[in-house]
């Protein structure tokens, strides 16, 4: 896929998930064949404020390349200063977040608010376009809610106003993640641009790929929630679209043993205090649907120490027999 200047291996991205797309994610989902990675939306104003928090987020190791750094916020002239500040700290590609629907990016009008303000967000990718030589996308939802559908001429305006590729979730703001993404939308913004159309929402294993691209369209697509916990899930897909033929799922030493390199790299790159804290929520998405799971994810949050916390992965692995 051919975003601007920048080809990716694939089509098939990893969307940015705040709280989630840290460098250790990425990178196992690129050693996974991801074909482009997004990091976690960084503010605007967290780094034209210098906000330490906000460029910790910046960070990047060679191997994720290319990868697509997101950024929200409101004011133009911010913006743009953020993402030739991006650009300079390794950035590929520059993603203007319009789709995140949570309550305290909306309510400061950042996010899927920009929706509901055309003019402000063609001012806005105007200017960040204008401010980087590398390739700007933007990141949309279908719109506010159902009686305010413009993701056809929020993905014109972006065009126009120089963006390279625009992927579209198929839900509104008001649907938040519920009920179901709605992937003629995205068969409406590809037949009215030229660009780049990647698909996202719903894509939870490789047929879901399949029939969004078939359905729609579209160049690429974006798994979000569907990597949570299966990063197995880029091989997979990437699989099935090349050959029609569908991998097995990941078996339970798999999984156990995933869990105990993500952990590791997480403690590598954050230490063990923080790196145990943050991989608790990336382990109970490992072990969703396992075999009485709910005994050891409760024994799992009380545990600060990594051998502690491998031990009792690996003793989960060996009494259930799985």
């Amino acid at each position: 896929m051919l975003i601007g200047n920048v080809k990716t291996e694939n089509n098939v991205c990893l969307a940015p998930m705040a709280g989630v797309n840290d460098m250790a994610f990425r990178l196992i989902c690129k050693g996974f064949g991801c074909g482009l990675v997004f990091t976690e939306m960084i503010s605007a104003k967290g780094l034209y404020y210098k906000n330490e928090n906000t460029f910790n987020l910046t960070r990047t190791d060679v191997k994720e390349k290319p990868v697509a750094f997101q950024v929200f916020g409101r004011e133009p002239e911010i913006m743009a200063y953020s993402a030739a500040e991006l650009e300079q700290l390794g950035a590929d590609i520059i993603d203007i977040n319009m789709g995140c629907p949570t309550p305290k990016i909306v309510n400061n009008g950042d996010g899927c608010a920009l929706m509901k303000e055309p003019e402000l967000a063609g001012k806005i990718i105007a200017s960040v376009t204008r401010a980087v030589d590398i390739p700007v996308t933007v990141k949309i939802r279908k719109g506010w809610d159902d009686d305010n559908i413009n993701a056809v001429e929020i993905a014109l305006i972006a065009e126009e106003n120089g963006a390279k590729a625009i992927i579209v979730h198929g839900r509104t703001r008001q649907q938040f993640y519920g009920g179901k993404a709605d992937w003629n939308i995205i068969k409406e913004v590809k037949h009215n641009t030229t660009i780049p159309v990647i698909g996202n929402g719903d894509i939870i294993n490789p047929d879901d790929a399949k029939k969004i691209i078939e359905e729609t369209n579209c160049d690429g697509v974006m798994i979000g929630r569907g990597a949570q916990g299966n990063p197995w899930i880029f091989k997979r897909t990437l699989t099935y679209l090349r050959t029609g033929n569908l991998i097995t799922e990941p078996t339970a030493e798999e999984k156990i043993q995933m869990m105990i390199t993500h952990l590791n790299k997480v403690i590598e790159i954050k230490g063990e205090y923080t790196g145990i804290k943050e991989m608790r929520k990336h382990i109970a998405w490992y072990l969703k649907g396992m075999p009485d799971s709910n005994s050891i994810k409760n024994q799992l949050f009380r545990i600060e120490d990594k051998k502690k916390m491998i031990e009792l992965l690996t003793n989960y692995l060996y009494l259930k027999r799985l």
